[in-house]
């Protein structure tokens, strides 16, 4: 882990680190969630 690294956001869904630092307002996803987001969108639009 880079030591100059901005703290990182948590996942809402699995609580894994983001790649959203932690000033990033609202829900962020780390990348798996944001994909299984998505694809849930895609499919119930």
């Amino acid at each position: 882990m880079d030591e100059k690294s901005p703290p990182y956001a948590e996942c809402v869904l699995c609580r894994k680190p983001t790649e959203y630092p932690e000033s990033v307002k609202g829900v962020v996803y780390c990348p798996v969630c944001e994909w299984q987001e998505a694809q849930r969108m895609a499919c119930s639009g």
